[in-house]
């Protein structure tokens, strides 16, 4: 691991593994890419489940996607920081100051009043471990969803139901198939910059 949560080096071990370490520079990319393509399909999918009313008919699977959802922005968010740029130093100042009606919050969080060494391993344990979370809360999301059954466009239960697999197990492969050509696509061309150029190295 070549990266250190400390406030006065870690902007440049961003640097050092960009420069230094053989394919430093394509594994950061694809992690910060992987990262957006999550949630660009995060939000169609967040889109298709509220255009069909899933929160209606289905609470627990809605609940546990919010949750898993929340979970994924926290984690996002952390990682967001790490490089501790302006972007990441001064988007931190303001989310850690949304907390502050809420007592001992932020100084819980960050380890002080203010971002300082301490935010920074905080944050770095943080966007380690949530991960961890997401597999439980998506293994929940995926139990409701298969203990229910899923909404559709019509919004009415039916009791023709599709068997998992062959059918739903074929679609979500050729699902699968396509977001990971798209990733490549965008790891390997660069077809769009996600990155914001002042946190950009």
């Amino acid at each position: 691991l070549h990266y250190t949560s400390d406030l006065n080096s870690a902007y440049y071990q961003i640097f050092f593994f960009i420069r230094e370490i053989y394919y430093g520079r394509c594994l950061r990319f694809l992690h910060s890419s992987g990262a957006s393509i999550v949630f660009l399909f995060l939000f169609l999918h967040l889109g298709r489940a509220i255009s069909y009313g899933s929160y209606f008919y289905y609470p627990n699977t809605w609940f546990s996607g919010i949750l898993l959802f929340f979970f994924l922005m926290a984690t996002a968010f952390m990682g967001y920081v790490l490089p501790f740029g302006q972007m990441s130093f001064w988007g931190a100042t303001v989310i850690t100051n949304l907390l502050s009606p809420f007592p001992s919050l932020i100084e819980w969080l960050c380890g002080g009043h203010y971002l300082y060494n301490p935010t920074l391993k905080r944050f770095f344990l943080f966007h380690f471990l949530f991960p961890f979370l997401l597999i439980f809360f998506l293994f929940l999301h995926l139990f409701y969803l298969h203990f229910l059954s899923s909404n559709n466009p019509l919004r009415n239960s039916t009791n023709n139901k599709i068997p998992f697999f062959p059918f739903i197990f074929l679609k979500d492969f050729f699902g699968f198939i396509l977001i990971l050509c798209l990733y490549l696509l965008q790891t390997h061309f660069g077809i769009s910059s996600f990155s914001h150029p002042d946190n950009a190295l």
